[in-house]
């Protein structure tokens, strides 16, 4: 048997396609059913809905939904558990459902008003993203961004690093004004490209502050069990394992206003002797910024579980 992790993306990689590659699969339907009821609103028809798919309101539950049921089908089919979890950003959540620390309905009951608490922080507030990139190896990223980020930041408005994906990727997050402006001062320093992504919040900034006090009161009052999980997840804020109720709140607290430390995530489920990963939920975002983040490792197989046909391959791969 081989050491595998699962990891569990975030908001971004949803896409219209995302339930049809398990439509056939009784497991997943049975799954993205129970969600529904919980949710009140049919998932299929939202997905269908391309505007309303991409409003965050519906986006993160939705995310979590289907990553939960593509987990369902994976488990379903092997003999042994993973030996870690992570989840990008929202994905944490997910991970969280698929360990025991949280219930499926409380946790698509979390992320629902999750959502809110993030659109509400925005109010009188246009925000944005933008994902800075290099293919430069001798650039240092890390300085650049937060150099150029603390250059144009004033009392008033700002950006601020937020996600480091990989040492070639840094997403940056604040006033959407500054976000518009910004790339000359990052193409003057040797970044390759800056893409302003099609989100109107400043998710895992400081505008998510308030966001993170209404968490902490829900959080509080959500039975979350902190025994017998069954693998350990190492969270966003610091890369590590969170043990007991308090201090799982503080980390997912802490997420929403500070930054995914993603890279080093990675690197810290490689160095405890990992070297499969498997993705689970929509997409291949998480299987990409993997065969970056390790790409000088040797040994290492990143596998995703968009579709239905790649399980078995996975179960053959990783001897489950």
């Amino acid at each position: 048997m081989k050491d595998y992790v699962v990891l569990f993306p975030g908001q971004g990689s949803q896409n219209q396609n995302m339930l049809l590659n398990y439509d056939k699969n009784h497991i997943f339907n049975r799954q993205i059913e129970q969600s529904s009821e919980i949710l009140g609103y049919d998932i299929k028809t939202i997905v269908a809905n391309e505007a309303k798919l991409n409003n965050t309101l519906y986006t993160q539950p939705i995310m979590v939904a289907t990553s939960i049921a593509i987990w369902e089908v994976f488990l379903s089919q092997t003999k042994e558990l993973p030996k870690f979890a992570a989840g990008h950003s929202l994905g944490e959540y997910s991970a969280l459902v698929a360990n025991g620390t949280f219930s499926l309905e409380d946790c698509l009951k979390i992320v629902s008003k999750r959502a809110k608490y993030m659109d509400d922080a925005m109010a009188g507030i246009e925000g944005g993203m933008a994902a800075i990139m290099s293919n430069n190896p001798e650039l240092d990223l890390a300085n650049v961004v937060n150099e150029i980020c603390n250059k144009l930041s004033t009392d008033n408005k700002f950006i601020q690093p937020v996600n480091y994906n990989s040492k070639n990727q840094i997403v940056i997050a604040g006033h959407k004004t500054l976000i518009d402006t910004c790339e000359s001062e990052f193409k003057d320093q040797g970044v390759k490209r800056v893409i302003v992504l099609p989100v109107s919040i400043a998710a895992h900034s400081t505008i998510m502050k308030s966001c993170s006090d209404k968490l902490d009161k829900l959080l509080n009052n959500i039975n979350i069990s902190d025994e017998n999980i069954l693998f350990p997840i190492l969270h966003n804020t610091d890369a590590s394992e969170k043990i007991g109720k308090v201090d799982i709140i503080k980390s997912l607290c802490d997420q929403v206003c500070n930054p995914v430390l993603w890279d080093t995530t990675i690197n810290n489920l490689f160095n405890n002797n990992i070297t499969n990963f498997v993705e689970i939920g929509p997409g291949k975002v998480l299987t990409g910024l993997n065969s970056k983040i390790l790409s000088n490792r040797e040994g290492v197989s990143n596998y995703a579980l968009d579709s239905f046909d790649g399980i078995e391959e996975v179960i053959g791969a990783c001897n489950v």
